[in-house]
């Protein structure tokens, strides 16, 4: 059914977002969500199709992805385990739902307003003068974990993305974490969220979806392929960040956020350069 082209296309997009998911602490959905769209339309398949399977495929590859960056994190910092696992208890019912919503309701004005919501909080993190890991807004408990893990975990259900680029800033903004420390925990909160949204577009998809080997909306052909290569490079990406000089990795994810803003609000460079 596919070319060489198509295949050649998913391990490329295994590369670069597993190295962007360990680097980051972002499940890389910001990548192959759209690169997916792309191959899958490039092919013939329906657009409204294409873009609910590449959403829902994207979660299950995060599942690994960040897991592996997870474990590499957790290697250099050991306190990144709790506040992670706490924050994911919440996050996958928020994930659930938000699968959910996908399929119900029109996200439009919710992605406008939290791509403006993400340019703040880039250009915050560029030029703001509060330091990392300085004292924290609010106080960083039960409450405060579901809320947060519950809001996060419905965004990256609707929008096929683990989450990262709302709670790292918000750990670092709201609760002191340094930068590197909120990497780790969004790997962590990443590995166990995605599940939420995974169950809700295998459940929405089932009977729906006629493309061969798939479960839901999840496409097991691009699943296999790119995780072969997104997880070891998730494991490359998260040793690079003890590497890089901390405000270099701040800008780098500035850029990033950037990037996931004008995105929301409706104008993808990527999308554009791939003629979508």
């Amino acid at each position: 059914m596919f070319s060489i082209i198509f295949y050649i296309g998913l391990i490329l997009i295994g590369i670069f977002a597993g190295f962007a998911s360990g680097l980051l602490g972002v499940g890389g959905g910001f990548l192959m969500v759209p690169l997916q769209f792309f191959l899958f339309t490039h092919v013939g398949i329906d657009p409204s199709l294409a873009m609910m399977v590449s959403l829902g495929t994207s979660l299950a590859i995060i599942i690994p992805t960040a897991s592996s960056g997870a474990y590499q994190h957790q290697k250099k910092n050991k306190d990144i385990l709790k506040p992670g696992i706490r924050l994911a208890i919440f996050g996958i019912i928020g994930g659930f739902i938000g699968g959910l919503l996908a399929n119900l309701i029109p996200s439009r004005i919710l992605q406008i307003i939290f791509g403006v919501l993400l340019l703040i909080i880039s250009l915050d993190m560029l030029f703001g003068s509060r330091e990392d890991g300085g004292k924290s807004l609010i106080e960083f408990n039960l409450v405060s974990c579901a809320i947060l893990g519950f809001l996060i975990g419905i965004l990256s259900g609707m929008m096929g993305v683990g989450g990262g680029t709302f709670l790292i800033p918000l750990l670092c903004i709201l609760f002191g974490f340094s930068l590197i420390e909120a990497i780790g925990t969004s790997s962590v909160f990443i590995a166990f969220t995605a599940i939420g949204g995974l169950v809700s577009y295998i459940y929405s998809g089932l009977g729906v979806n006629p493309m061969p080997y798939s479960i839901g909306y999840i496409s097991l052909i691009n699943f296999v392929l790119i995780s072969l290569f997104s997880v070891p490079m998730a494991r490359i990406g998260a040793n690079l960040v003890y590497k890089m000089p901390e405000k270099r990795l701040k800008q780098v994810f500035a850029i990033v956020l950037i990037y996931m803003g004008i995105k929301m609000i409706g104008f993808d460079p990527i999308a554009m350069l791939l003629g979508l």
